[in-house]
């Protein structure tokens, strides 16, 4: 008989917790205390509140100055405020301080340097100056660049970036002090995501007050906002460490289908298990104290699977936040037993995981894509929305792009996510609106929603919005804002951001330029806006689709209108290298030439290692694991069979299970060996090449050893299974 496997330690994972348990395991009532979220948020950050009580007037409005209304940081604060921060993380238990930036690897980075230095007498001092606050210089060898700089020239700078608080990161065995930054190499060029999203945000301001002053508004400042949705999967970290998928890859790349998955939509929106809800609850808490202004949680579609959400926050700040929110999650999932995963597609057949980017832009007192009650009165609403939509038409090839990279191609285009086709859904109200403007050259009425009625009289009558939602869409207006829904889970928002914000500059800018054109002849304001509206309307209404992404009819429209369907990231990442592309960022000074070509390096690159590291981790468990445990069982069937023919009985099933559990060994092995042939080939010399033969080959070579491996799932008995499946991962709680 054979040993019993991972199979069967459903048990041992569901007890890995109680509700009586503290996070380090000690049992304590007192486990999970209620929580002051006003006492508690911010505590963490050297924030506005802790620099207005520890630095001197001067300095701390000279520090606002930069934070609030964007201008040059005075290097002569430097001194103050790296004191003041220094007293403030000794406080708070800290011993070491790093610079703290985002590499194009789309994670975060970190080198720690003790505060301590050694004196004279024997002893040693905590030392911070200004100096080692503004610049760091961490190794830049081995992070990605896209051929920016040579592997052998090392030389990187980190540069304080002021408008993002510092914090303290605190451990069970101690503290260190994080200070955001950017991060460039040796000639200046931006080898960071933060960099070119500061940039795109001061592109957009620029253009964006330059339009208000024509409607006879003065802004200090335009800031873009953003508000990422976080979906992710929960499961034991008993199965994790014992899928060497899960562990090498993020996803499974075997895995059957179990009975039950989400089809009885049971799970979205449901009670949350309290395991879960003491996991969200201790991770809020640490959101909180690092100033991270989470909003939402609640059970996403698929078992396991979850979400999370902040308030909006400007562009730079919420990139930040986010990837602080993505460590924090998977660092805490651990003190409950659990492991966080935020791969796109980490279990097939229920849905993946996407991160919806809510993108809005606004002044200190208004929010610029807030249409009101009547949006066919409100001018300047419909000026910046018809811009974001012009935008998008212009550019949709760069838009999908932004979003393209291999953990994604199992979502984009899937009835679970937005299509590969990139199109704008502005719901009956709106689109309403441009078409009459489009049509008669302004716009008399808006439809209203009115109020619904729910048939109780207990039951209060709601205000119905003028439109649906479409979940079905890529690019949605909400409300006030519109929801770029095509991220993936594991994705920094940063170039995404980047991309919208320099493309709406653009869009201001040239819709700026013509209507000053128009001004300059002596037309009217309004006649000329107008005018203005409906011709971009017209030019870019084929974007505007509010029916159904997923359906085949769709997909034939969209070719009919002219629009993109990239299916896959190799296709999408071709248009990164379009002329106009790299004339756009070059114009709004967002990316130089050299530093785009290095972004579309830099992500086939990736797309590259993530698809051959899957490729050779599917063949190693396939050969050590998979494939010996069906020779195993169907070693033990021809016993069987063989014992049944001496006692003359006639075995017939025993002999229909040989041959079924044989013809699935066969085809496997087939299957193995074109795999790791495949493997063996890496696609030639030249990197485009590779990532080529990724797509065209390994991909289905992959798919096709899954294909034998999951049916034979279907019949190896349990104890001979070699790997946690579907079943125990997914409903575990």
């Amino acid at each position: 008989m054979a040993k019993p496997t991972a199979r069967f330690d459903s048990l041992a994972a569901a007890q890995g917790w109680s509700a009586s348990d503290s996070p380090d395991g000690k049992r304590d009532k007192k486990a999970h205390p209620a929580f002051d979220i006003e006492k508690i948020f911010g505590e963490s950050t050297f924030g506005l509140t802790e620099m207005r009580a520890r630095l001197p007037k001067p300095v701390y409005k000279a520090l606002v100055s930069t934070v609030e209304q964007g201008t040059e940081l005075d290097p002569t604060v430097a001194d103050a405020v790296a004191l003041a921060m220094k007293e403030w993380a000794l406080e708070k238990g800290a011993t070491h301080f790093s610079h703290w930036f985002q590499p194009l690897t789309g994670s975060t980075a970190e080198k720690h340097d003790s505060f301590i230095t050694p004196n004279a007498g024997g002893g040693a001092v905590a030392e911070f100056s200004g100096k080692e606050l503004i610049q760091g210089e961490p190794d830049a060898s081995s992070f990605p660049s896209g051929g920016l700089r040579a592997t052998f020239e090392a030389r990187g700078y980190t540069a304080w970036d002021p408008t993002s608080p510092a914090f303290v990161v605190t451990t069970a065995a101690g503290s260190y002090l994080a200070i955001p930054t950017a991060f460039a190499s040796w000639t200046g060029e931006a080898l960071d995501t933060k960099t070119p999203l500061l940039r795109s945000m001061h592109a957009l301001d620029g253009q964006a007050r330059r339009a208000l002053k024509l409607f006879g508004v003065k802004a200090r400042r335009v800031l873009a906002t953003l508000g990422p949705e976080q979906e992710y999967f929960l499961i034991p970290e008993e199965y994790y460490y014992r899928r060497p998928d899960l562990v090498m890859t993020g996803r499974t790349l075997f895995g059957a289908q179990p009975p039950r998955g989400q089809e009885l939509e049971d799970h979205y929106f449901g009670s949350i298990p309290e395991r879960v809800l003491s996991y969200m609850m201790d991770v809020e808490r640490e959101l909180y104290k690092l100033g991270v202004p989470v909003k939402t949680r609640h059970n996403e579609v698929a078992p396991a699977q979850y979400e999370i959400a902040p308030i909006y926050e400007n562009a730079n700040v919420a990139a930040d936040h986010q990837q602080l929110t993505m460590i924090t999650m998977r660092n805490v999932a651990r003190k409950y037993g659990l492991v966080c995963l935020m791969h796109e597609k980490p279990f097939a057949g229920v849905n993946g995981s996407g991160k919806h980017l809510n993108w809005s832009l606004g002044t200190e007192s208004m929010n610029l894509l807030e249409p009101g009650d009547d949006p066919h009165t409100n001018m300047q609403f419909l000026f910046f929305c018809v811009a974001a939509i012009r935008a998008v038409d212009k550019h949709q090839g760069l838009v999908r792009a932004t979003v393209a990279h291999a953990g994604n191609d199992h979502r984009l285009g899937a009835n679970e996510a937005p299509p590969a086709i990139i199109s704008v859904f502005l719901g009956d109200q709106l689109n309403d609106v441009l078409q009459q403007i489009s049509e008669n050259g302004s716009a008399k009425t808006s439809k209203q929603g009115g109020l619904l009625g729910l048939g109780a009289p207990v039951l209060p009558h709601l205000p119905r919005h003028a439109g649906d939602r479409n979940r079905t869409s890529p690019f949605a207006f909400t409300g006030n804002k519109f929801e770029f829904r095509a991220l993936g889970s594991s994705q920094s928002i940063s170039w995404p951001a980047t991309v919208l914000n320099t493309i709406m500059a653009e869009s201001i800018d040239d819709m700026s330029t013509a209507l000053e054109a128009e001004l300059a002849k002596g037309t009217a304001f309004e006649e000329a806006l107008l005018a203005l509206l409906a011709r971009e309307i017209k030019e870019h209404n084929r974007i505007i689709f509010n029916g159904d992404g997923y359906s085949e009819e769709w997909q034939q429209e969209a070719g009919r209108r002219g629009l993109l369907n990239l299916r896959n990231t190799v296709d999408a990442l071709e248009y990164l290298k379009e002329p106009q592309n790299a004339e756009l960022f070059e114009k709004y000074g967002v990316l130089s030439h050299r530093e785009l070509e290095s972004r579309h390096e830099v992500a086939l690159e990736i797309y590259f290692k993530m698809v051959n590291i899957e490729g050779e981790t599917t063949a190693d468990i396939a050969s050590t694991m998979i494939l010996p445990a069906a020779i195993r069982y169907l070693n033990e069937l021809l016993a069987v069979a063989d014992r049944s023919k001496t006692l003359g009985v006639t075995g017939t099933g025993v002999l229909g299970t040989v041959q079924a559990v044989s013809t699935l060994v066969d085809e496997l092995r087939v299957s193995l060996d074109k795999l790791v042939a495949q493997n063996a080939e890496l696609g030639g010399d030249d990197l485009e090449s590779k990532v080529h033969h990724m797509r065209d080959n390994i991909v289905p070579s992959m798919l096709a050893v899954r294909s034998a491996v999951d049916r034979l799932e279907k019949v190896v008995p349990d104890d001979f299974w070699p790997l946690p499946t579907y079943r125990d991962m997914l409903f575990v709680k």
